[in-house]
């Protein structure tokens, strides 16, 4: 049996590649059936927010790459209440559906995986 894989996500999508790279492993794990699940963490839940304009900033836009996940196979979606909060986000509409967890619920998570990728 494949080993699972849960891959962080904590780049906003306009400061770099890791957001790019994180939804590329993603991508390329599900295309392979591989069990996947992605954290949105820190800068990483702005990603989630509908609407960017990436090219105001000169960078891709991923929003093709967010909407593929599930295409792919990737519907374990998870965002961190508290980077939410702390980002004044919390409660706003985001662009894909994700479980929201917090404190004890983030570290169960991180134990339902054989093996966790941070960028």
């Amino acid at each position: 049996m494949a080993k699972s894989m849960l891959i962080v996500s904590r780049h906003s999508p306009w400061s770099g590649l890791g957001a790019r790279e994180a939804l590329d492993i993603a991508l390329a794990g599900g295309a392979f059936e591989l069990p996947i699940g992605l954290l949105f963490l820190d800068d990483g839940v702005f990603q989630l927010l509908p609407g960017q304009r990436p090219a105001a900033v000169e960078q891709k836009d991923l929003a093709a790459n967010l909407q593929a996940l599930p295409l792919f196979g990737v519907e374990d979606l998870y965002v961190c209440r508290q980077s939410l909060r702390l980002r004044g986000l919390d409660g706003q509409p985001l662009a894909l559906p994700a479980t929201a967890l917090e404190g004890p619920e983030l570290a169960d998570l991180f134990d339902r995986y054989d093996l966790v990728i941070t960028l």
